[in-house]
């Protein structure tokens, strides 16, 4: 017997997990909500979505949909509402997805205080809260996974951690945040957003990239299942009266942080750059360097030494000839399927369509959006609420990925002094 879930948010976000949800066989039954019908109704009639999804399970609000005999509520809204949508949802018996992030607000202190209400209602109600950041199941954090919990590692020693995204343009042009920004302030709740934010600029409130840093944050501190202690960070300032950045302090930070296992961590993140992470087609990037054992640049080297001066040969020492541009011809930059961590084969064969409706029976399953990490996030929260257990991304991280975020603001705006990140227990 599968659950029973609640899509709430079907706008561009939701519509790319909407199908994944339903495909997966240990779901069983599929509810849909948005303030917008039409955007309902495009699901409702859509003949993929048969079987799962009826007229009887079509909501117009949170407040109907929460009361609905489901098992879990998927929360793909706008970024602003996730927090108090999410202890409502939890405050009706039903089992939280979140996009990312837990919430953006320009005011840390009041998002610290959403960050404290999320946390308590998890506890209170006994239900479990997944915060659904792509970073967590990119091929690079699988694999750093899996050689942190073999000690390969060793002791750690410095990470790196980046979110590289021009204000105009991702990579190859992708993802243009002046776009988002633009779409995410239209329709019903999105008209609803200057209203909210003159609160904030009337009372000089501003934010910065630290407000959203799970991207850059999440893949360092998920692998070496750590915490960061304090920080000191540096901004720049827009200095070309850009209105994109007229409500932020800064439009790029840098971060360097004390961990609890003894390592340091550099955050970047940066929006207003003429770069982007020039060694992969993505922004997001990590770096993990232990005495034993370093990643870097898909890279694993090891001198697997187990005593001193034991050192053994450096354990990728293949020359790559199919990339003869790749500086380091010593090495063997890894593949992503070799560092992807594998789904059930009948929850690939169900995402198939989803992710590769064109594929051939035989293709093998190719995971798509953010590095491929979509099919692994449903798959997780869906399986944590099936087994009734923690999942891979709980309460107590996503908090902390903000925390982090704000400690570090705290400090650029102190000129680098050093901040102690909150602490949620």
């Amino acid at each position: 017997m599968g659950i029973r879930l609640g899509l709430v948010g079907l706008g561009a976000f939701g519509t790319q997990f909407a199908k994944l949800f339903k495909a997966h066989p240990s779901v069983d039954r599929v509810a849909l909500c948005d303030c917008e019908a039409e955007k309902v109704n495009k699901f409702l009639h859509d003949p993929f979505m048969a079987g799962k999804v009826s007229e009887k399970d079509c909501y117009g609000t949170l407040d109907e949909i929460s009361r609905a005999d489901l098992d879990a509520l998927v929360i793909i809204t706008q970024p602003w509402l996730h927090a108090p949508q999410c202890i409502q949802a939890l405050e009706s018996g039903k089992h939280v997805y979140s996009a990312v992030p837990l919430i953006s607000l320009p005011d840390d202190e009041e998002t610290l205080d959403w960050c404290g209400k999320l946390i308590e209602t998890v506890q209170r109600t006994g239900k479990q809260y997944m915060l659904g950041e792509t970073t967590i199941y990119r091929p690079q954090t699988m694999f750093c996974r899996r050689m942190a919990a073999g000690g390969a590692f060793g002791e750690y020693v410095y990470a790196e951690g980046e979110y590289v995204h021009d204000v105009d343009g991702g990579i190859n042009g992708g993802s243009n945040l002046r776009k988002v920004k633009e779409h995410r302030t239209q329709g019903v709740v999105g008209s609803q957003h200057a209203a909210l934010m003159a609160k904030y600029h009337q009372r000089g409130v501003k934010g910065s990239p630290m407000s959203y840093p799970t991207h850059s944050v999440s893949g360092p501190i998920h692998v070496m299942q750590t915490r960061a202690l304090k920080v000191s960070a540096y901004g720049t300032p827009n200095t070309n009266n850009d209105p994109f950045f007229a409500h932020d302090d800064f439009s790029n930070v840098s971060a360097l942080f004390k961990l609890a296992n003894g390592a340091s961590l550099r955050i970047g993140e940066y929006r207003e750059i003429g770069a982007t992470s020039f060694d992969r087609d993505e922004p997001e990037i990590f770096r993990i360097f232990g005495k034993t054992g370093s990643f870097s640049r898909d890279v694993w080297q090891s001198n697997q030494r187990t005593a001193p001066g034991t050192a053994k040969p450096i354990m990728e020492d293949q020359p790559n000839p199919g990339n003869p541009q790749w500086p380091w011809a010593g090495f063997k930059r890894m593949t992503p399927a070799e560092m992807r961590d594998p789904l059930p084969l009948e929850v690939q064969q169900a995402f198939k369509a989803v992710c590769n409706p064109t594929a051939d029976p035989h293709d093998d399953f190719q995971p798509t959006g953010h590095g491929g990490s979509h099919p692994y996030l449903v798959h997780e929260f869906v399986s944590s609420v099936l087994e009734n257990r923690a999942p891979a991304i709980p309460v107590a991280e996503a908090v902390h990925y903000m925390a982090m975020g704000i400690a570090a603001h705290r400090s650029a705006q102190r000129d680098g002094e050093i901040i102690c990140v909150p602490s949620f227990g």
